[in-house]
């Protein structure tokens, strides 16, 4: 077994944990589309939220830049996460990998799996997740995936964080 198929709830806590910056290339401004959900969940959960969408380049997504690749964003990224197929996983995880600092993790959205990337990445040092969703390792790991009815396979006792509008509760 590939030890891409699945992930320990201590390493997708850990790789959550310590990013606070994320660009997440595939970005859409259309509000139906998965990648706008993750990026405004994920931006409300505290996370430093980046757009990479060449079409959508120099525009402002919730109150986040959009810039037309990687190497364009100014300031140093921890995860990229990719909603693009697999097959053009290849090529951003190489542009990922020039960025200099370098960032400390790739994920791939669900469906999405590069495993020759994934090696890449991983021999540069980077820690690689693959057809997993960051907010709903996000939601399920903090508890909120059960206010939904879903089992999350995590029991908690903690009180959610009281935030403006509505409760949320954190990984932490």
């Amino acid at each position: 077994m590939s030890a891409h198929e699945s992930y320990p709830d201590t390493l997708i806590r850990n790789v959550l944990s310590a990013t606070k910056t994320i660009a997440v290339v595939g970005i859409s401004a259309n509000e139906n589309r998965p990648s706008y959900f993750v990026f405004k969940y994920l931006m409300a959960r505290g996370f430093t939220m980046i757009g990479v969408n060449p079409g959508l380049a120099g525009q402002i997504l919730l109150g986040a830049p959009i810039y037309a690749s990687l190497k364009d964003v100014p300031v140093p990224i921890d995860m990229v996460d990719i909603f693009r197929n697999s097959e053009a996983a290849g090529p951003i995880v190489d542009e990922a990998l020039a960025l200099e600092p370098k960032p400390k993790f790739i994920w791939m959205q669900l469906s999405v799996r590069n495993d020759e990337a994934a090696a890449r990445a991983e021999a540069a040092g980077l820690k690689v997740i693959m057809n997993r969703c960051p907010k709903i390792e996000y939601a399920r790991l903090s508890g909120e995936i059960g206010w939904t009815g879903v089992n999350s396979r995590v029991l908690s006792s903690k009180k959610p964080k009281l935030m403006a509008g509505f409760q949320k509760f954190t990984i932490e």
